[in-house]
This record gives structure tokens, C-alpha cells and sequence, in this order.
């Protein structure tokens, strides 16, 4: 066990080395790199060629659909659908899609504490008329019970 230990420690500082060195050495290649990006170099820069095609950096236009038309006005971005331009932007289309996202998780929220103010009620009312799961429940097995004794007597 401690031959192995100590050649685990061997190999450790023999690795911890290397890489020393091979980080000293890229070191090196990284500087000589930054100085011919600063423009260091001692050769004569040549003057760039113009793009072969030019690029128009457009937004990609969408035409959206009745839902989506729907989605715009929803989320307040138009007033009336004549307003909504014939082809829109899908970012514009995101960004009201995210907006109306907000807006029904809001009336989620709303609606799941008006639910629970609601069962605390009837829960309180539940109280008051001295009604209990437990007793309902055992006025619903008696209540079954009489009508299979009623179902036996018959037959």
C-alpha cells in the first residue's frame, strides 16, 4: 500500500510539471498571437477585397395568422385588427406572446386565491352547521346499509 502511495505522489509532481511547462509554452504562442492581432507585425497589412455580396441585415418578416393577429391585440400591441401591418416581425410576435403569458399567469394567480378564500368560507360555514367529512361519511354508510337491508327484505 505505500509503494502505491508513493508512486501515486511520483506521478502527481510529474504531471504538475508538464503541465507547467506546457502552460509556459502556450504562454509564448498566446503572446506572439496578441501582438499580430494588436498589429504588430512587421508585414504590410493589405487592403481588405470588399464582400463579394452584400448582406442586408433584415429581420426575417412573418405573416401572421388569425390566432396570432388575435395574440397581438390580446396583448395590448394593436387596438383593432386593421391596425396589425401585413407582415410582422417575430420578435414583435414573441414579445406579445410573452406579455399575454404574464397576463394569464396574473389571472391564475387571482383566480387560486379567490379559490382559496372561498373554501376557507364554506370550510367556516362547514363549521358552523356542524358538519364534518366524518360524520358525513357515516351518514352515507348508514344510509347504504338501510337501503341493502330494505334490497334484501324484498327479494
Amino acid at each position: 500500500m505505500g509503494s502505491l502511495r508513493g508512486l501515486r505522489l511520483a506521478a502527481g509532481n510529474c504531471f504538475r510539471l508538464c503541465e507547467r511547462d506546457a502552460s509556459s509554452s502556450v504562454r509564448l504562442t498566446r503572446n506572439s498571437d496578441w501582438k499580430r492581432i494588436n498589429g504588430f507585425c512587421t508585414k504590410p497589412q493589405e487592403s481588405p477585397k470588399p464582400p463579394s455580396q452584400t448582406y442586408s441585415h433584415r429581420v426575417p418578416l412573418h405573416k401572421p395568422t388569425d390566432w396570432e393577429r388575435k395574440i397581438l391585440i390580446w396583448a395590448g400591441r394593436f387596438k383593432k385588427e386593421e391596425e396589425i401591418p401585413e407582415t410582422i416581425s417575430f420578435e414583435m410576435l414573441d414579445a406579445a406572446k410573452n406579455k399575454l403569458r404574464v397576463k394569464i399567469s396574473y389571472v391564475m394567480i387571482a383566480l387560486t386565491v379567490a379559490g382559496c378564500i372561498l373554501m376557507v368560507i364554506e370550510g367556516k360555514q362547514a363549521v358552523k352547521r356542524h358538519e364534518s367529512l366524518t360524520s358525513l361519511n357515516l351518514e352515507k354508510k348508514a344510509r347504504l346499509r338501510e337501503e341493502a337491508a330494505m334490497k334484501a327484505k324484498t327479494e
